[in-house]
């Protein structure tokens, strides 16, 4: 299982998720993921937590980020680990996106 070797942004569809996000996926195998994130202002990534190890990084935008207890502002540029289990969630201060990639593909977006 595996996507196409290019994945042009204004050819794959976007998934409305709810509350002002969406979702679009940009790549992926068993093993890897990469899907963008779209955020308007005040959208919110409810808590939650996944076995999938995850790194994100911020495209555009200004996110207040928790991992567990710690919340941290993130903007442009900037980038975020996230360990297997571990609860997380974000508040969206100004409209952006994420870029999540994901260590095992989350079969569930599929």
């Amino acid at each position: 299982m595996e996507s196409n070797y290019y994945i042009l942004a204004d050819e794959t569809p976007t998934q409305d998720l709810g509350g002002g996000v969406s979702r679009q996926i940009l790549g992926f195998n068993d093993q890897l993921m990469m899907v963008k994130v779209l955020f308007t202002k005040g959208a919110v990534g409810a808590m939650h937590s996944h076995v999938h190890t995850q790194t994100t990084y911020c495209a555009g935008g200004v996110f207040d980020f928790t991992i567990g207890d710690v919340t941290t502002r993130i903007k442009e540029g900037d980038g975020v680990y996230i360990p297997s289990d571990a609860i997380h969630g974000v508040l969206c201060i100004e409209a952006g996106a994420l870029i999540d990639t994901f260590n095992p593909v989350r079969k569930d977006f599929l």
